[in-house]
């Protein structure tokens, strides 16, 4: 709804990027197939909603289910990220140029200060889902405490993103 309002607001053609705007939608299908087939797999997801790292190991949870919802999670952080992009540049730099920032619409500077944040906060968590994979499959330490990691790590990491 965004992509159709926040050019009518600012009086601009389309979004900056419209072919970043289609490629940010078509990650989308995929994650959303990914991710409900991950739990159709022989033992489904099983890590509770905030994947908590012992319960996604490689020895509590064997099949490739985990790596599968992972990388649902991946592209639809990658979607979200391109979308915030576009709506900061569209937002900022498709205006008209006699049109001061006061005088644009509140809802296009919110969605801009939103998509900010989100440009911030979104690489955090697919820095600790980058590293739940890299515990999973190349058996390295982030989140277990046997090889001197820590398993709250992921939590801080997660609760940073923005979850209540």
């Amino acid at each position: 709804f965004g992509n159709w309002l926040v050019p009518l607001m600012l009086m601009v053609p389309d979004m900056h990027f419209p072919r970043l705007n289609n490629m940010k939608f078509w990650f989308v299908p995929n994650a959303l197939i990914l991710l409900p087939f991950s739990g159709f797999l022989k033992g489904g997801v099983g890590a509770g909603w905030t994947i908590y790292p012992p319960l996604t190991s490689i020895e509590f949870l064997g099949d490739p289910s985990m790596d599968l919802a992972i990388f649902a999670l991946h592209l639809g952080g990658i979607s979200s990220i391109a979308a915030s992009l576009n709506f900061c540049s569209t937002a900022i730099n498709m205006r008209q140029s006699q049109r001061w920032v006061h005088k644009i619409p509140m809802l296009p500077i919110s969605l801009a200060i939103t998509a900010l944040l989100l440009i911030i906060a979104m690489p955090v968590l697919a820095g600790a889902l980058t590293m739940l994979l890299l515990d999973r499959n190349f058996a390295t330490s982030f989140f277990d405490p046997v090889g001197g990691g820590d398993p709250i790590l992921f939590m801080h990491l997660f609760w940073f993103f923005g979850h209540p």
